[in-house]
């Protein structure tokens, strides 16, 4: 049992080294590490190899990347296609938070799986102690809770993701409309409002601003916003935004109108969060304050009941 567990949370370690490696590298990384690794050496004026440029990178980058992606093109051919696009839409609503695709998404699902169930066989290889049931329990649920983990920080980030864009419209919003009725193009309000917050909301709207710059239309480009975030609430702010242009009405009011309508959501959100705290608190009350609560109560009543003899 000392040596499952051990196992397991070494496992577990690991998986969050990799993971929090691969974040850091995707935020702090440029679109290619190498060219600007190569940069930042010629800047400084030092003459070396294009091999030497290539193992400064972080390990991460130079190792486990490239044979994730390996692992995700081999899969690819063998994975169904339907998978491959459920997957991707989920990455998409989560961020991308990941330097991988969804072929090697579900590739390591795969092999997380086969992973945690081979350390649980390898730990009972030499056990007697444990019946052949607890055996096959434990290594089935080694299994399954190795292919369901990614899956869940994937949920748990789509989750959180969304959260945060539902906290940030009503503000982002009243910015908008702000701007709109000072005189600034729609266009030019996004772009305020993508410069003054560090948020997955204004970072959308600057997706949106490069999109039309780079000569998308811009009802196109708000209706893909909509369809990376997810939210009904991001759906029906570009609805009526495009139903506004269409039929000419005043952009400064739309957005007085929606912003309205979202901080009155935002407050139903919040009071609905606040109504769930109560059957929240049932778990752990019954698991850790009820029983406390019993042992100092009956704990002096048992030692008299025991001092009597009776």
């Amino acid at each position: 049992m000392g040596l499952v567990i051990l196992g397991v949370v070494v496992l577990i370690g690991a998986i969050a080294v990799v993971v929090v490696s691969l974040q850091r590298n995707s935020q702090g990384e440029e679109d290619d590490p190498l060219q600007a690794r190569l940069a930042e050496f010629i800047q400084r004026g030092d003459v070396t190899s294009l091999e030497e440029i290539e193992l400064s990178q972080p390990f991460a980058q130079r190792v486990i990347v490239p044979v994730l992606n390996r692992i995700g093109e081999f899969s690819a051919r063998f994975t169904p296609q339907k998978a491959i696009q459920d997957t991707a839409r989920k990455m998409e609503l989560a961020g991308n938070p990941w330097p991988i695709d969804a072929a090697t998404f579900l590739a390591i699902r795969f092999v997380l799986g086969v992973v945690l169930c081979g350390l649980m066989i390898w730990s009972f290889a030499g056990s007697s102690s444990w019946s052949t049931t607890d055996k096959a329990m434990f290594i089935a649920g080694g299994a399954i809770g190795g292919f369901w983990l990614p899956q869940i920080m994937l949920s748990t980030r789509v989750t959180r993701r969304q959260k945060d864009i539902r906290k940030a419209m009503p503000d982002a919003l009243d910015l908008l409309t702000i701007c709109v009725e000072a005189g600034l193009g729609f266009d030019a309000a996004m772009s305020k409002v993508a410069e003054k917050w560090e948020t997955d909301l204004s970072l959308a709207f600057a997706r949106v601003i490069r999109e039309v710059q780079l000569g998308k239309v811009r009802r196109d480009a708000l209706k893909d916003m909509s369809d990376r975030l997810g939210l009904p609430e991001m759906t029906s702010f570009v609805a009526a935004i495009i139903q506004s242009e269409q039929l000419g009405v005043s952009m400064a009011k739309v957005l007085r109108i929606q912003a309205d309508q979202m901080r009155l959501k935002r407050r139903q959100y919040a009071e609905e969060e606040a109504h769930k705290a109560p059957i929240k608190m049932i778990i752990p009350m019954a698991l850790l304050i009820f029983p406390s609560i019993l042992i100092i109560i009956l704990t002096p009543a048992v030692i008299q009941i025991m001092g009597s003899g009776i």
